[in-house]
């Protein structure tokens, strides 16, 4: 595998230990799929959202285990693609590159415009491209620090991410068993939280999986543990971790909001704060939003970036791309080509109606999606594992299956599920392209 690690001429960096894995994965993890994706989950579930927020723990954790399972087998090719690559051939390894490429795209574009219209609840004059650009920089500015450099703002971030989550609980907790504000607005809303139906669970299944996107990169660093047998471990606590506060703030959340205050573009957790009147909270859990979304956007451009130079390495992207420049060995041209497709992301948030970040996390989220299934087949096929495994991979995959469906039930979710299958059929055409080409060159 090619990691920006080695890519940055990083090789003294300390390796991690188990446990700085895991405050990694809540850190890549915890962001803007919860914090603002979570919002149209509920929407969509009611008070449902806990169990499939329960089912998506359930299935990416099955993924992370198929994905963990390889890594400890075979940790000198800790990358995804080389799996997909080994267990498919070459262009099942260039075609999920690519796909993962896609899907990473989309969802910096909808994690910037997500920081970028947090920060205007601070300073609504600034323009949203400005703020943007200044979120890119600085991003690029920690991945060109290298991994030690990621890992240490992925840390600090999930510890305020953690913080914050719990502080919620906490504070919704003694306003609930206190009796003040939201009772009214609990007996109020009860019966439209229970409207939903299954139906509506199907819907936000989705939304719940996008919560959980960020497994995949960690599955890049678990090639830097110490032992990297401790994987399984890192991941199972991370997601043992993150799902219980995902259940019980949500669970909270639900208590004081109802369904006609609740937007795709506004948080439950701050609309929380902002019913039980407490406007400092407000202001103090807004800037954790804003953090939240930087560091899953820091954890995105690392993880195209090492995908990009990994593609390049292997000859399935224009070798150029994995050429280093200057003191740090710097894959300048890679960097350069993502900040590009950034741009084009940003312009695209920028001119699209105002429900873009739904639209944008419904085409990521389902492309991503079919790379974590394409993983999980790779497991299958490079492990053939006990029957206990292939039941979990099964499982994983009939989850991932309904989300994926689960867009076409309403008008809102076509869009991008749509554009996901355009993706596909894309890189599916480049890929047998490339294919037909390679094999014509090759002598008789």
């Amino acid at each position: 595998m090619v990691t920006l690690r080695h890519t940055y001429s990083d090789n003294n960096a300390d390796k991690l230990s188990w446990w700085q894995l895991t405050l990694f994965g809540i850190g890549c993890t915890i962001g803007t799929g919860f914090f603002l994706g979570s919002g149209i989950a509920i929407h969509k579930s009611g008070y449902l959202v806990v169990v499939i927020f329960l089912l998506a723990a359930l299935a990416t954790l099955f993924v992370y285990d198929a994905l963990a399972q390889m890594t400890e087998a075979n940790p000198e090719k800790g990358s995804f693609r080389n799996y997909v690559r080994e267990a498919y051939g070459r262009w099942a390894g260039f075609g999920v590159g690519w796909l993962y490429w896609s899907s990473e795209m989309l969802i910096l574009g909808s994690s910037l415009t997500a920081i970028g219209i947090f920060t205007q609840f601070w300073f609504p004059n600034l323009p949203l491209w400005l703020l943007t650009a200044i979120y890119s920089l600085l991003a690029l500015l920690v991945v060109i620090l290298g991994s030690k450099g990621i890992n240490k703002t992925e840390n600090i971030c999930a510890i305020v991410k953690m913080g914050a989550v719990f502080l919620f609980i906490a504070i919704a907790g003694v306003v609930f068993f206190k009796g003040s504000h939201g009772i009214n607005t609990i007996q109020g809303s009860t019966t439209h939280w229970f409207s939903s139906g299954w139906t509506g669970a199907w819907k936000g299944l989705l939304y719940a999986f996008y919560a959980f996107s960020g497994i995949e990169v960690m599955g890049f660093m678990a090639i830097h543990l110490q032992n990297p047998k401790e994987a399984s471990k890192a991941g199972r606590l991370m997601l043992l971790t993150i799902t219980v506060l995902y259940v019980l703030s949500l669970s909270l959340a639900l208590l004081f909001i109802t369904k006609d205050q609740l937007t795709p573009d506004k948080s439950p957790l701050l609309l929380s704060l902002s019913i039980m009147g407490l406007p400092i909270l407000v202001h103090l859990m807004n800037g954790v939003l804003i953090i939240a979304g930087f560091s899953i956007l820091v954890a995105s451009l690392y993880g195209v970036s090492t995908m990009l130079v990994a593609l390049a390495e292997g000859g399935d992207a224009p070798p150029w791309l994995a050429n280093r420049k200057g003191k740090k060995q710097l894959p300048l041209y890679a960097l350069g080509v993502n900040m590009i497709g950034l741009c084009v992301s940003i312009v695209l948030a920028l001119v699209m109606p105002s429900q873009i970040f739904e639209h944008i996390t419904t085409a990521g989220g389902l492309v991503l999606l079919y790379t974590w299934s394409l993983i999980v087949a790779s497991y299958l096929k490079q492990l053939r594992p006990s029957l206990s495994g292939q039941l979990k991979s099964w499982t994983a995959i009939l989850l991932i299956i309904a989300a994926v469906t689960g867009s076409l039930l309403e008008k809102t979710g076509r869009p991008g599920f749509w554009t996901s299958l355009l993706i596909v059929m894309v890189i599916i055409l480049i890929t047998w392209w490339m294919k037909h080409k390679s094999e014509r060159t090759k002598p008789a």
